[in-house]
């Protein structure tokens, strides 16, 4: 290698490193963003689960469904834009994730009443995972 290659490689190597010395400041953001990102997804996926479970049992004339049913359906919009904005690190994520946070408590408060449904009980789990990380967020 020669001498103006060897200095460039240093350069580069040097850059390097002191950009990864500046990552861990950034990094704990990106945490709380990506372990938001988790848990909102998952608010989706159990959601969307436990909207279809309350669809089908209105449909059979059970209206008990019906609290739950909408308090799910506030949570799958919430949760869909504060994934997307956690997504991007958005600088109106902490306000999202206060709104969301108060979402997904009501939503977990309204699917505990329906425990014994599988899928109200693990919307309501995710709901209060959800929310724990929305207050970190919001309070931030």
């Amino acid at each position: 290698m020669e001498r103006r290659q060897m200095l460039g490689f240093l350069g580069v190597a040097a850059a390097a490193q002191t950009a990864m010395a500046a990552q861990p400041a950034q990094h704990s953001h990106t945490m709380a963003a990506q372990t938001l990102i988790a848990a909102s997804s998952d608010c989706v996926v159990k959601g969307e689960v436990c909207l279809a479970h309350c669809h089908q049992l209105l449909g059979t004339g059970d209206k008990s469904m019906g609290p739950c049913a909408k308090s799910v359906s506030e949570m799958l919009a919430l949760c869909g834009a504060l994934r997307s904005l956690a997504a991007q690190n958005a600088p109106s994520l902490p306000k999202l994730a206060a709104v969301a946070m108060d979402a997904c408590g009501r939503c977990e408060a309204e699917c505990r009443k329906h425990e014994a449904h599988y899928p109200c009980k693990e919307c309501g789990e995710a709901c209060a995972a959800c929310a724990a990380q929305c207050r970190k967020i919001a309070s931030a």
